[in-house]
């Protein structure tokens, strides 16, 4: 009771006059405040009096992480921080006074161009975060905030990391968390803030999070067990292609080696589907031609007229609030403060979660310590952000990866190299693995995404009487020669894949019963296959 007294009462902070509460979290308070010069609304997110050290150093990491970033269009931007009289450190950053995603999500309709949109804007921002060797580390709707313009912005770096430096803990909100922060020794690199992103497109698109059964048991425990088991509850829409399934199905993948490597690889596959389906293409808002760090500061050899670059100043959380000068004229009377809940940002199975984490780099195992002379969190993006290659395994051979993650694979190098090659809207885009040699046993297309084979849809389970399940799925674009490869998902060992000529299998339950969950592939008569699995599961 006393830590929600304390938090009720906003900071006299000079120069600001206080409006109202805007949402409350676990370990601060977001208020709308107006600021005297220059006169605007701002958000103040004040950290509550009682919190301990841990807290107020995340505080001040969440500070000078995005004041390093706010110059994007898509991150929150930060005017100020500093301590107020009280001793209770804050934050000044824009207002967004439109509902944000987490609001909108579970009671508004997204159409897929605005989903599409979205999805470029938001992975711009994350490639920026990321190439400044920062990771989110808890992208879900409630941080995705809505501008006065009607753009996307990305908030609450409070729990961010560098990418070569673990932290104490590590971020997460179940609903959209990737897997292997769920581990019992929770790791992540970038690729677990584009599961994030994917999930956070997902639920726009369904209405609700990724694993969430309408109806069903949606506890912790249900979350996670569904999550490790990579299935998520497909949602009935009829209006969002099947390109755009398969998609974020990628970049969703239960394994980390599956997805798109980078959130600027995921925008690009995103703006395929605008092509696709005839929208505008959004252009990422990412600098791909940055000269070396440090060459524009020094300014050698540049004309007299030539743009100077200089680093984005850090902003202090101690640093003294800005007053206006004395006997400067009075303000003009404010106008009504706007009126509205204030929101609770800080409880319920969708809350912030914290748990201890290891930082891995893409090609590296699990657990493994970071590289010894990794690049500074600032420097350019390495290899550190770019999946380890693909190689060619041969069925049947010993020891072998498992067969439907190596298609898997291989269809997701395919696809970038088809779009580096094919599509003139990907001209800008650095090249990534050439993918696999002509005359190998996977060949793969040479061009472009629309080459892409898609995932089984309408994957559906039915007990019969005898115990057993039958699956069947529909096979999107048939062509001849098509066959599946399936297998039964578990949630800790490794499926036994099969060949299946028809769309429809029948499963024996193991003896202990429960739920029962299947991957299927389409395999084209070129050995081509699906890039990632449809997964399904029947109780």
């Amino acid at each position: 009771m006393n830590r929600r007294r304390e938090a009720s009462q906003p900071p006299h902070l000079p120069g600001y006059a206080v409006q109202r509460l805007l949402g409350s979290g676990g370990s601060a308070d977001v208020f709308l405040y107006e600021q005297d010069l220059p006169r605007r609304p701002v958000a103040v997110k004040v950290l509550l009096g009682s919190v301990d050290a841990e807290a107020r150093e995340a505080f001040e990491r969440e500070a000078d992480l995005t004041a390093r970033l706010s110059h994007h269009p898509s991150i929150v931007t930060v005017y100020q921080a500093g301590v107020a009289g009280d001793g209770r450190p804050y934050l000044v950053m824009e207002y967004c006074a439109r509902p944000g995603l987490g609001q909108r999500y579970r009671s508004e309709r997204f159409e897929v161009a605005e989903v599409l949109e979205l999805g470029v804007r938001l992975a711009s921002a994350v490639e920026t975060a990321h190439r400044a060797g920062i990771l989110h580390r808890d992208i879900k709707p409630g941080n995705v905030l809505t501008n006065d313009f009607g753009r996307p912005v990305l908030t609450d770096f409070g729990i961010a990391s560098t990418v070569d430096a673990g932290g104490p803990a590590v971020g997460m909100s179940i609903p959209w968390a990737a897997p292997e922060l769920l581990a019992a020794d929770p790791h992540g690199d970038a690729r677990s803030d584009v599961y994030s992103l994917a999930a956070t497109l997902f639920s726009a698109l369904a209405g609700r999070s990724p694993f969430e059964r309408p109806g069903g048991p949606n506890e912790a425990a249900d979350l996670v067990g569904r999550i490790e088991r990579g299935a998520p509850v497909p949602f009935a829409r009829d209006d969002v292609p099947d390109r755009l399934r398969t998609v974020l199905a990628r970049a969703m993948a239960r394994e980390p080696q599956q997805r798109h490597a980078r959130a600027l690889d995921l925008a690009q596959d995103l703006r395929a589907v605008q092509a696709d389906l005839g929208l505008p293409v959004t252009a990422p808002d990412v600098d791909d031609h940055a000269g070396p760090a440090g060459a524009a500061a020094a300014g050698a050899a540049a004309p007299a007229d030539a743009t100077r670059v200089r680093p984005v100043v850090e902003v202090a959380p101690h640093a003294a609030p800005s007053l206006a000068a004395p006997g400067a004229p009075a303000a003009p009377a404010r106008p009504a403060a706007p009126v509205g809940p204030p929101l609770d940002l800080g409880s319920g199975p969708e809350a912030t979660r914290l748990r201890p984490v290891v930082a891995v780099h893409p090609g590296a195992a699990p657990g493994a310590a970071p590289a010894a002379g990794a690049p500074a969190p600032d420097a350019a993006p390495g290899p550190e952000l770019v999946a380890a290659p693909v190689h060619e395994v041969h069925p049947g051979s010993a020891g072998r990866s498992r067969t439907g993650r190596v298609l898997a694979a291989v269809g997701s190098v395919v696809v970038i190299t088809g779009a580096v090659l094919g599509i003139a809207l990907f001209a800008n885009r650095p090249e990534t693995d050439p993918g696999p040699a002509a005359g190998t046993e996977f060949p793969g297309p040479a061009s472009t995404l629309g080459q892409t084979v898609p995932a089984p849809t309408n994957l559906f389970g039915a007990r019969q009487a005898d115990g057993t399940v039958v699956f069947t799925w529909t096979n999107p674009e048939p062509q001849d020669g098509d066959t599946y490869l399936w297998g039964v998902r578990t949630a800790t060992g490794e499926p036994q894949l099969e060949i299946a000529e028809e769309p429809t299998v029948t499963v024996t339950p193991p003896a202990e019963g429960g739920e029962v969950c299947i991957e299927v592939s389409v395999v084209r008569a070129d050995r081509r296959a699906s890039t990632v699995p449809a997964e399904g599961c029947a109780a």
